[in-house]
């Protein structure tokens, strides 16, 4: 495992902050309290400087004030436990055992690694009667005082949003202490969080290895399998927990995911309707309902099932997002109004606020009110992209070595490597660029089966990459040089088991992950027959369709003007590399020109795929099966040709993504 990278300079609030935290922890509360009042002049939504006020506050018996302080605290930082931890110190000071116990229970609730409010809670519970109760805070008590300090810090830390600060501590502590199990567990949790699922997988790997009865170790394994499309190796690992509790929730909830991603819908569908029976009003369980009806293309039926989990939980930006995000859904002027409210509301969640805005960005394009739906997309792509780490280098770097090391001599060199197997058919390019009406059209051909974005090239690369990843010296793609040909053939012939899950028993399918692009050269060594087709949209129509979208995970190179400009620009440039080294390897596809003329281009299409022409292919509209993608219900109407400039509506907000394009865009 890398140590953690190096902590920037610490800004002047972060410098006050820890200066005022050190004296509370010298019982300086009148400094303390004065400096805290000073700095949130400066920075008046501060969380940090908004907690240490009250602490100062209740000090210095300024009760009341400490608590009108955390009032404050929480229409800004709803989340955060410390803060209800502080009101249970308040309580209890006030002589208010009632109140203290509600404060300690919540804080506990969302932060479980909090001593001192277990503490506490053993003995207010156990004075109010409630004596089970207090033998569980006791047991939690236990549990905390058996972990190395450590361990509890960096728990807390991560469960109060520090993801970084907890990484570095858990990291540092598993340098001495390699085989903790909760500490592996702890930061396998922190790269679930941060997206770095391989390491995850590799922890939580170890963990069982040492604990296999570890159940919660168990569950979180089976989650990072579901993230890393690993369904079927998920489905067994829920099999064995459910086993011990056939009741749990959470593993049922589990289980019916994995059988979503194995596209079995129904089972997924009968599973989470059953949920639905103990607790009809749980939000998310209405969410997986509407997307399961939505990909078996039942759409009044996921609308009401949207609607539901709105209606559940009124903040739930994820519930409106999928509403717009079915594309032919149109907002009532009542729900715009709703939306607007709820994305306003200061205690809103992060996560909600940015799905309202992109839901609201769609309801008012809808509406022709273009300036201020603009807006409402620009707030949302900010507000997703101050949660990401996405970094443009380490992919152009990526895309330069591609060039470098897969010449026209390399791969000649390589003739007759790989699994022969002519099976796939990859559609790739940039997401929202017309890949899934090709797969469309392709799926709705007899002898073609559609699947969906699959992640097995990706987690080759990765493998490839090594567990000690450094962006800046990759061994991937350069490692290639280094494999032989019985290599690229076990490659391929995994590549082929691996995806049979997904297959029915059609002779070719499709996998449509847009991000294979960058590894058209891997995929000539593996699987030389395999036909690739480049999915490209005009660059101005495709970027600022990008930026609109909201996407369930990953492609978060989407959420700048400049990222998704440079994004689409190395693309093509890579695009181009792979047409000189590998002439006629790959179809391209323009979508405003299957649009035109959408017979003559499924014929093209049919064509490279060696496949006969069936008519069914131009009616793929009346294809049933399930689509994953955005453009699911677009695809299940005839192609019309009022989308292809729909850009041009905001086109005088556009300058600054027209000139990150630069010579791509003609005129």
């Amino acid at each position: 495992m890398q140590l953690a990278a190096a902590q920037p300079p610490k800004s002047s609030v972060e410098t006050e902050v820890l200066r005022i935290r050190a004296l509370l922890d010298k019982s300086q509360f009148a400094l303390a309290l004065a400096a805290a009042e000073a700095l949130l002049a400066r920075v008046p939504e501060n969380r940090d400087v908004l907690y240490m006020l009250a602490v100062s506050q209740r000090y210095l018996g300024r009760v009341p004030e400490a608590l009108a302080t955390l009032a404050g605290l929480e229409t800004m930082h709803p989340g955060y436990s410390r803060l209800f931890q502080e009101r249970g110190h308040c309580y209890v000071a006030a002589r208010d055992p009632g109140g203290a116990i509600d404060a300690y229970l919540r804080a506990v609730n969302l932060n479980p690694a909090l001593p001192a409010s277990w503490k506490a809670l053993q003995v207010l519970l156990r004075s109010a009667g409630r004596p089970e109760d207090a033998e569980t805070a006791a047991a939690h008590v236990a549990k905390l005082a058996s972990l190395p300090p450590a361990v509890v810090t960096a728990s807390s830390m991560f469960a109060d949003g520090e993801i970084h600060e907890a990484e570095r501590v858990v990291r540092q502590f598993l340098q001495t202490h390699g085989d903790h199990i909760e500490a592996m567990r702890l930061l396998a949790q922190i790269g679930m969080q941060l997206d770095v699922l391989d390491d995850a997988e590799f922890l939580l790997e170890s963990v069982l290895v040492f604990a296999p009865d570890y159940h919660l170790a168990r569950f979180d394994y089976a989650n990072v399998l579901l993230r890393l499309h690993k369904h079927a190796q998920a489905l067994g690992e829920i099999g064995t927990l459910m086993k011990a509790e056939p009741d749990n929730r959470a593993y049922r909830t589990c289980y019916a995911n994995a059988c979503a991603g194995l596209g079995n819908h129904e089972e997924g569908l009968r599973v989470f309707r059953e949920l639905l029976v103990d607790a009809p009003r749980a939000a998310d369980v209405h969410l997986s309902i509407a997307h399961a009806l939505k990909t078996l293309g039942r759409q009044q039926q996921s609308i009401e099932s949207y609607r539901a989990a709105a209606a559940a939980n009124p903040s739930f930006g994820d519930a409106y997002w999928s509403l717009a995000n079915l594309k032919t859904y149109r907002f009532s002027d009542e729900e715009v109004a709703h939306m607007r409210e709820q994305e306003a509301a200061p205690g809103t969640k992060l996560v909600d606020r940015y799905h309202l805005c992109f839901a609201l960005g769609k309801a008012l394009e809808d509406a022709a009110q273009y300036a201020e739906s603009f807006r409402y997309y620009e707030r949302g792509n900010a507000l997703r992209n101050s949660e990401t780490r996405y970094r443009p280098e380490p992919i152009e770097r990526n895309a330069r070595l591609q060039a470098v090391v897969c010449t026209a001599e390399f791969f000649t060199a390589r003739q007759g490597v790989g699994c022969e197997r002519p099976d796939p058919i990859f559609i790739v390019g940039l997401p929202r660029a017309g890949s899934t009406l090709i797969e469309q059209i392709l799926a709705s051909h007899s002898k073609v089966e559609g699947t969906m974005e699959l992640a097995d090239i990706p987690r080759l690369v990765a493998r490839l990459q090594g567990r000690e990843q450094d962006d800046t010296k990759p061994r991937y793609p350069g490692v290639l040089a280094e494999l032989g040909a019985g290599q690229f053939q076990r490659f391929g012939e995994k590549y082929l088991a691996d995806t049979q899950v997904y297959r029915t028993g059609r002779p070719f399918f499709i996998d449509k992950n847009p991000n294979n692009f960058r590894h058209i050269g891997l995929i000539q060594l593996i699987l030389p027959n395999a036909r690739i087709i480049d999915a490209r949209r005009e660059p101005m129509a495709c970027c600022f369709s990008n930026l609109k979208q909201l996407f369930a995970a990953g492609q978060e190179f989407t959420y700048s003007v400049e990222d998704i400009a440079r994004y689409y620009r190395s693309y093509i440039e890579l695009m181009a590399h792979w047409d000189r080294v590998l002439p006629g390897k790959v179809l391209h596809v323009q979508h405003e020109d299957v649009v035109e003329d959408l017979q003559g281009n499924v014929r093209r299409i049919l064509d490279f795929c060696g496949l006969e022409f069936e008519p069914q292919c131009v009616e793929f509209y009346k294809t049933e099966r399930s689509v994953r993608t955005a453009s699911s219900e677009q695809v299940r109407q005839p192609i019309f040709k009022d989308g292809l400039n729909q850009w041009r509506h905001f086109e005088p907000f556009l300058g600054p993504l027209k000139a990150a394009l630069g010579p791509l865009v003609a005129g």
